[in-house]
């Protein structure tokens, strides 16, 4: 199986993966180092207030800070992070699930493709046998010929929808590789699908997992808006040199430490309004769950009753094939000796070919119904 979306996903955990590295280490003391330079000149009495400029200055300091009180911050950051990683992963199982769904129903098309070349192959294969005799017997004026083109329009017929199927067959296969990622273009033969539905019960927990998450998002920002109007306390220091040039400046070596600290207090009550907005997304998000809630068990129910009635139409089938078969059994000892009409031979293949088309359409139908409950039912 390949898929750049897969792909595509596994990059984005490992880029939140960073992302986690990255929080933490803003967490951590900060250190910068800075420079800078002024020149302020006075020319005949014009020019900046040397009060205020010095004239000139130069600075060249390394300077550290940090945030105190930071940790319930950063376990709210790194647990946003965990939901993004969360939601990703959830992205990915359900990227490959659609991809296996895909690639189940197109296997068991591309099945029936190859059951139907097989089939067709061995219509024609009954009908090679009788033609032979029935033109032996037409040459004895048993048969007219007429009754004899009769049946040999049905055998080219049979043959021509034999080529059909094998081409049909291909272009399946050549589908089946590509959603596959498969480039090997030999053909090759499939073996029967093998779908399991012993137990057609209700595991349905895959898909509500997308809007625990919404709701766990929903609950890391309202955190987030609460921290964001809690009080903050960062301390710093730097040390250098810091000068104006104008007295001394080979002593103007030295350090300093301060603090900062601040309480929010008025912001035109902006906190109300974005909790109303995740209050809003919290109801939009209960809406969302309870209808997927309720289409994915109507779903689910619907699929396994077409199951249970597609199972109970094998039994009338197979007997109605049983009928077929016999018929065609008696119809071509019948024809050796010239006491059956040639349309009515045709007319036994063509039901034995209908019964086993019909055999095969709800085999198919089954197979295809069981991919689709086993996709829904987690």
């Amino acid at each position: 199986m390949s898929s750049p979306v897969l792909k595509d996903l596994e990059n984005q955990q490992k880029s939140a993966s960073i992302d986690s590295l990255i929080v933490r280490a803003t967490a951590k003391p900060q250190a910068t180092a800075t420079s800078s330079g002024l020149y302020a000149p006075v020319i005949h009495g014009y020019g900046y207030d040397e009060v205020l400029s010095n004239g000139q200055s130069l600075d060249a300091l390394l300077n550290v800070n940090y945030n105190l009180f930071n940790k319930k911050r950063l376990n709210n950051q790194l647990q946003s992070i965990k939901l993004q990683v969360d939601s990703i992963k959830y992205a990915s199982q359900m990227s490959a699930f659609d991809l296996n769904r895909s690639i189940a129903e197109q296997y068991i098309i591309a099945f029936a493709s190859q059951d139907q070349v097989n089939f067709n192959t061995e219509v024609v294969s009954l009908l090679q046998k009788e033609e032979q005799l029935l033109k032996t017997l037409t040459r004895s004026n048993i048969y007219k010929q007429s009754e004899y083109l009769t049946f040999l329009v049905t055998l080219k017929q049979q043959e021509l929808a034999m080529s059909q199927s094998e081409l049909q067959f291909k272009n399946d296969l050549a589908i089946l590789n590509y959603l596959s990622g498969i480039t090997d273009t030999a053909s090759v033969r499939l073996g029967e699908p093998k779908l399991k539905s012993d137990k057609l019960y209700m595991e349905t927990g895959f898909f509500k997992r997308k809007f625990q998450l919404d709701s766990l998002k929903n609950e890391n920002e309202k955190s987030a808006i609460d921290l964001n109007y809690k009080p903050k306390l960062g301390v710093f220091a730097n040390g250098g040199y810091s000068s104006s040039l104008m007295l001394q400046p080979y002593k103007n070596f030295g350090t300093s430490v301060g603090f900062t600290f601040s309480v929010p207090i008025y912001d035109g009550h902006q906190k109300k309004m974005q909790y109303s907005k995740l209050s809003l997304a919290s109801e939009t998000i209960n809406i969302y769950r309870n209808f997927f809630s309720k289409q994915q068990q109507q779903q689910l129910n619907l699929i396994r009753q077409q199951i249970i009635q597609t199972d109970a139409l094998f039994g009338k089938i197979n007997e109605q094939i049983r009928f077929s078969k016999g018929l065609i059994d008696v119809d071509a000892k019948l024809m050796r000796t010239g006491d059956l009409r040639v349309a009515d031979f045709v007319i036994a293949i063509n039901n034995y070919m209908s019964a086993k088309n019909l055999l095969r359409q709800t085999t198919f139908n089954r197979l295809k119904l069981i991919n689709q409950y086993n996709y829904w039912n987690r």
